[in-house]
């Protein structure tokens, strides 16, 4: 018998029809990849799956049994939990209560409390159940949201990018615990566009595009470039990275010590680092350990960095406003799309005014044919599929606003580009185009820093790599002279020996 099974379903919303007769199995036990480009129709079929949306036409059978799902409550209590790819927490609530939330009132909360722990150590995610939401970084967050779904020991798993915030190290253990609920018969719907997992994890493949499945198949069977062509229609293009010299250093940062700003923030300790025109430096780190209050100091978010600490081009900016480092060439990307990247009820067109000013006069008048037009090329650079320029931004899928909000930044033609998680839940093809945009870039001559959590794609686009862990940050190493261990290693802190061999062969910064 099929844990799950549904037939044609469709979803139609007013600008496209997101499902269109939809076919899925899904048998106990089994690891299913649900694979498909951004707006290809997975993350409504999953919310179908959940109950969170109801479908316009097709069946749902659940063990047999043909079910009509109207709440994640009632999915819950059938035994189905899922992990959005944006999540469902209440900010001013604590890890442990969101959880708690979620769960049948059984188990009183500090009942909860103690089985977050248990879990967390059991899954390598690391999750301070007293922490509140609001000071969790998004790979933080996603953990909560992980921890919350297996506390609910469900019939179905549904996970929707689990490993984006992990350690190469962590994703292994992550992988061993989910084949391990495999064996005791937990169905998992698996979405990722890391192909290599997939092939690595999966069972069973089923693939959309434009809201129909075009394909089954067995990934273990399968290479990256035969998803690929059946994700998308093509395989990706290749990237070309070609090692050159680096130019005059675009900004510096030295003795960089700022005390946490919250009781579960990260204290940055004496960070030091520089980026040059024509090279991109890569850091990678575990997410919690830094980034966010990095991103915020140099982005003029927090301005409290010492003076003399962060310099453009050799001037003082530590003082400088997020308006003032934009007018003098620093452009930057959030982590967070909705509410920091770009007003989720707000048109693209609007949300261009957030970073870019070409159409405001100087007594304020903004020019909105020109807005329009501003938001129209950059549709039309980045492929963005949408609903044209006065689409509001929460309309778009994860990946295509990502597109957007990357494309708004890159194309003011910034001299240093610093971007967070450029392609997080972004498919394969749109991945390509970012990364490619950001190799352009180098190659004009701007400087770009690039944090994220997928090493396989700072390995891919970067020149050098450095690691922050617990608010440290670790000697620079050339890519083409470090190794995933290497750099797994170093994001758990671990790199005091490497520090004295890196500086002896001059690969330390200065």
């Amino acid at each position: 018998m099929l844990r799950l099974e549904l037939t044609g379903i469709t979803k139609q919303y007013p600008a496209v029809r997101a499902n269109d007769g939809i076919h899925l199995k899904v048998a106990p036990g089994q690891i299913h990849a649900v694979l498909g480009e951004n707006g290809a129709g997975k993350s409504t079929l999953m919310k179908i799956i959940y109950g969170a949306t109801q479908p316009d036409a097709g069946q749902m059978q659940w063990n047999g049994r043909e079910v009509q799902v109207a709440s994640p409550a009632q999915a819950r209590a059938l035994g189905i939990s899922m992990v959005y790819q944006h999540f469902s927490l209440f900010d001013t609530l604590t890890a442990a209560e969101n959880v708690w939330l979620g769960l049948d009132k059984a188990m009183a909360l500090p009942e909860v409390t103690e089985r977050i722990g248990q879990v967390a150590r059991t899954y390598g995610l690391d999750v301070d159940p007293l922490r509140p939401v609001h000071s969790l970084s998004v790979g933080e967050r996603q953990r909560v949201e992980i921890v919350r779904a297996l506390l609910t020991n469900p019939q179905l798993l549904i996970l929707d990018e689990p490993t984006s915030v992990l350690t190469p190290q962590a994703v292994e253990k992550l992988f061993v615990t989910l084949r391990q609920l495999s064996a005791n018969g937990t169905s998992i719907l698996y979405i990722s566009h890391k192909l290599d997992e997939i092939r690595a994890l999966c069972h069973h493949c089923t693939v959309l595009r434009g809201g129909k499945v075009t394909g089954e198949v067995d990934p273990t069977q399968e290479t990256n470039a035969s998803l690929s062509r059946l994700m998308i229609g093509a395989e990706p293009p290749q990237l070309r990275h070609e090692t050159r010299a680096a130019g005059a250093v675009v900004m510096a940062v030295k003795g960089l010590s700022l005390p946490q700003r919250d009781p579960f923030g990260t204290t940055l300790k004496d960070i030091a680092f520089d980026v040059r025109a024509g090279e991109i430096v890569g850091v990678a780190g575990v997410s919690g350990n830094g980034q966010q209050e990095l991103m915020a100091a140099l982005s003029g978010e927090d301005m409290r960095a010492q003076a003399g600490s962060i310099t453009l081009f050799g001037k003082d900016i530590a003082a400088h406003s997020p308006r003032k480092r934009r007018h003098e060439g620093l452009h930057f990307v959030p982590e967070e799309r909705l509410g920091r990247g770009a007003v989720p009820t707000l048109s693209l067109a609007q949300n261009t005014l957030l970073t870019r000013t070409e159409a405001v006069s100087g007594s304020g008048w903004i020019a909105t044919d020109k807005v329009r037009q501003l938001a129209e090329s950059i549709i039309t650079r980045f492929n963005v599929k949408a609903g044209g320029p006065g689409a509001a931004a929460k309309s778009l899928s994860g990946g295509n606003l990502q597109k957007f909000i990357v494309g708004r930044e890159i194309d003011a033609g910034p001299k240093l580009l610093i971007v967070s998680q450029p392609t997080w839940g972004v498919d394969v093809g749109a991945a390509a185009l970012i990364r490619g945009e950001l190799l352009k870039l180098r190659d004009a001559g701007c400087a770009l820093l690039i944090v994220s959590e997928e090493l396989d794609e700072l390995f891919e686009i970067s020149d050098r790599l450095i690691v922050i862990a617990q608010g440290r940050m670790s000697p620079s190493v050339p890519t083409a002279q470090a190794t995933i261990e290497q750099i797994g290693e170093w994001m758990s802190g671990l790199w005091t020996s490497a520090e004295t061999q890196a500086k002896e062969t001059g690969h330390a910064e200065a």
